[in-house]
């Protein structure tokens, strides 16, 4: 667990407890006091009972209070004024740069040197709003009822009339403008200077130094055109007498980056939610038994040789080992496997699995982050943090493109002021406004989103959910896929698939028999059992005498006749002779199936064999994954037969089985090691490290949030079929991206020595601040009409 943070600040009032101590009025409360968050009384931390939640502790006027926050914290909290930042608490976790690990620091902030937000380097259960999300999104409600005025303002100039400077002066519109643009630069958008000068400082030029040069200089110019507008050429001025101004581009592009900065935050926390939904398997508090009383305490405070108690359907709280009771535990999170695995005395528990129906007691043997669920969580969070963000591309070329382009500035200034004709200074600023107008980025900086926003799109509506540009280009590049067996290639839960019924009964009889017995049963083969004889159409028949037991199976009378349902233990006690069924059992058990015996009056009546079922169109998905190249791996938990079984039918390239969810993250970095670009399929908890430590994490529609979370990419449907979909959109999304990349260069190589003046010594030819900015237009235009194509790609083979 993570150290507790300051205590939480209190306010002056004390009140009542619901239950808990009694302060009468005008009782003193010594300094310094903390409030209770569940009944608002004001407590001495060094006296009152203490419980930490996502790494902060919180104090209490008594037990009763504690335990009430520690069953429901979320709820208190939500009724806090404010999250806990605001009461004064101040988040004291290390946090790191995904792109550079060597910068980490004392809470949040932004890298120094390539912008990035930084992250939280451990996990927590914090549910308290992302503070950078909410800032963003105020910004960018601020940004966008400034802007759009001046957008408006700028473009009516090009209406018949001369829009809104012929109907007030262009005076009066362009002060105007200036006054709501002003705003959104400097104010609204100051992060980005701030981060363009710390790229500067660090000397480490990344996009951010791109965009600060390109608003900066716009905004600049435009001022010194508005106040001083006598000291620039009259060749410059407009059609009506003013020079040229760039108020509206400045607002634009700092919304746009603040719009940037929002869908970043958003990626982030739907990132975060994944850690939180892994944290949340385990309770907040522990039935703990010591000297035979039962008491409820918080999980934090329980040690390694606790003896505990599980009750029905509830999590496990920490991994241990069984002391007494008979229940089944869904270990799906882990292992995969569909059907609940049954824990008596010396069974294995993990923290983070459901208990079934029966009562459990087990001895705590490894706790906090030593559970296997602990370090599942740290394997996501680690793999998390070690993706290189999208605009890894744009920030290296950044790196060269920002001193070329101010370097040409400054050489077109120097040039104009020694050998141009008067006024050399008023040329001489010009041309170095011009350079930078046109080399602002926009066309470079919407060259990747714009495709991803458009590819991305056209993926939702084939029911492939893409959720950041990293991951669209990652994913062309796989040439290995690493699949999940239960709930991806196959339907995740048991299914009967053979019945092989002995001479005197047909198949409709032995399934009619065994779904009699079971109908009373909850176990996932019993009501597999129920559920196919429903299907057949096949009548109920009156039972009576049930028993059951959970090692052996379950017998009830079925007429005049007793029928035994269960396994080879089951019959050899009722003394039945399986004679020619135990070769078919053999074969059955074989292919990977399991094995229910049904006896009917002392005599084996015949043999089910229930197995998980392959997905419809599984065997068409893979072929089609073949054809696009892909080597695909099937990494599984359950057993080598029921894997192999599998992979035989399917004709995979690969099989590994019986993994853990460690052994598949394993397994995806030792493929990584042999080069291989790797992407990881599934849909359980248990894929979970996996996901996230691939190249390339696609989860399963209709797994659990986790996988989802954890993965880049999410086929809504769950269909096989989608993961193809992805690979063709992702090739057609990057070489879009490429062609995109082009053409917001080709502008810049063109239009930079243009706009420096190169060829007015012989063509007379100056690009002016004005069709710099057309020809940065022109480019974006280039970018989005390019963009726009991937709407129609083709993404069926």
């Amino acid at each position: 667990m993570s150290t507790p943070a300051k205590y939480r600040p209190a306010s002056a009032q004390p009140s009542c407890c619901h239950g808990g101590q009694d302060h009468g009025p005008g009782e003193a409360v010594p300094a310094p006091t903390v409030k209770d968050p569940v009944c608002g009384m004001n407590v001495e931390p060094a006296k009152a009972p203490t419980f930490e939640h996502a790494g902060t502790a919180w104090y209490f006027c008594s037990n009763r209070c504690r335990d009430r926050f520690a069953a429901e914290p979320a709820k208190y909290l939500a009724a806090a004024p404010g999250p806990v930042a605001a009461q004064g608490m101040a988040d004291t976790r290390t946090y790191t740069c995904p792109m550079h690990p060597e910068v980490r620091q004392n809470g949040p902030g932004t890298c120094p040197k390539c912008g990035m937000a930084l992250e939280p380097e451990a996990p927590s259960l914090d549910e308290g709003p992302d503070p950078e999300l909410a800032v963003m999104r105020r910004k960018l409600i601020l940004s966008l009822l400034l802007s759009v005025p001046v957008f408006l303002a700028a473009m009516s100039e090009m209406l018949p009339g001369g829009g809104l400077a012929a109907l007030l002066g262009m005076g009066t519109v362009a002060w105007g403008e200036a006054l709501l643009a002003t705003p959104v630069v400097w104010w609204l958008g100051g992060f980005i200077f701030v981060r363009g000068v710390d790229s500067l400082r660090h000397r480490s030029p990344n996009m951010w130094t791109l965009i600060a040069l390109g608003t900066g200089a716009a905004w600049i110019y435009s001022a010194l055109a508005l106040v001083f507008p006598a000291a620039l050429p009259a060749a410059f001025a407009g059609a009506h007498g003013m020079p040229p101004l760039y108020f509206e581009a400045a607002a634009v592009i700092t919304t746009l980056v603040i719009l940037g900065q929002v869908l970043e935050a958003a990626a982030r926390s739907r990132t975060s939610a994944a850690i939180r939904a892994l944290l949340r398997l385990t309770p907040k508090v522990a039935h703990r038994l010591r000297d035979g009383v039962e008491s409820d305490v918080p999980l934090e405070q329980v040690a390694a040789g606790d003896v505990l108690r599980v009750r029905p359907g509830e999590n496990v709280p920490v991994d241990g080992v069984v002391l007494e009771g008979d229940s089944h535990v869904d270990e799906a999170m882990l292992t995969g496997e569909p059907a609940p695995q049954r824990k008596t005395r010396d069974a294995r528990l993990t923290a983070g699995t459901v208990n079934g129906q029966g009562a459990l007691v087990l001895r705590a043997e490894r706790v906090g982050d030593e559970t296997l669920l602990a370090q599942i969580v740290q394997l996501v969070a680690q793999a998390g943090r070690s993706r290189a963000p999208a605009q890894r591309l744009a920030d290296k070329v950044a790196a060269w493109f920002v001193p070329a382009v101010v370097a040409c500035a400054v050489l077109a200034a120097a040039a104009w002021w020694f050998y141009g004709p008067a006024p050399a200074g008023a040329h001489a600023l010009l041309a170095a406004v011009s350079v930078l107008i046109i080399a602002c980025p926009c066309a470079l900086g919407l060259a990747t989103p714009i495709s991803v926003m458009v590819g991305v799109g056209r993926g939702a509506h084939a029911g492939v959910l893409i959720r950041d540009a990293a991951a669209l280009e990652r994913l062309q590049q796989v040439d290995t896929l690493v699949i999940d067996k239960t709930g991806t290639l196959t339907l995740g839960k048991p299914a009967l698939q053979t019945i092989a019924a002995s001479e005197g009964f047909s198949d409709d009889e032995v399934l009619q028999f065994a779904a009699a017995v079971e109908a009373a049963s909850e176990h996932p083969l019993a009501r597999a059992i129920v559920d196919a004889a429903k299907a057949r159409a096949l009548g109920s028949l009156a039972v009576a005498d049930f028993g059951a037991d959970p090692g052996l199976g379950a017998w009830a009378q079925v007429g005049p006749r007793k029928v035994c349902v269960g396994n080879a233990a089951l019959m050899q006690r009722e003394g039945v002779e399986l004679g020619l069924l135990a070769a078919r059992i053999d074969s059955l058990q074989a292919a990977a199936q399991t094995v229910v015996l049904v006896a009917v009056a002392g005599r084996a009546a015949g043999v089910l064999g229930l197995a998980d079922s392959i997905k419809p169109g599984a065997a068409t998905a893979l072929a089609e994954l073949h054809a696009l190249g892909l080597r695909v791996v099937m990494a599984s938990g359950d057993s080598r037969g029921a894997a192999q079984a599998v992979a035989r039918t399917l004709g995979l390239d690969d099989v590994r089985a019986g993994l853990l969810p460690q052994d598949k993250a394993a397994l995806v970095r030792e493929l990584q090691a042999q080069g291989r670009v790797v992407a990881m399929a599934g849909d359980g908890i248990n894929d979970a490290p996996a996901l996230a430590s691939a190249d390339v994490g696609i989860a399963m529609g209709g797994g659990t949030d986790v996988a989802m979370q954890s993965a880049a990419v999410t086929l809504v449907k769950g269909e096989l079929a989608g993961i193809a979909r992805g690979i063709r959109l992702s090739r057609a999304s990057v070489r879009n991206i490429r062609q995109n990349l082009f053409f917001a260069f080709a502008y810049n190589v063109l239009g930079v020595p243009i706009a420096a003046g190169v060829l007015y010594p012989w063509l007379g030819l100056l690009l002016s601040p004005m069709l710099a900015s057309l020809a940065m237009s022109l480019s974006s235009v280039c970018v989005i009409g390019n963009a726009l194509r991937l709407r129609s790609a083709q993404l069926d083979g």
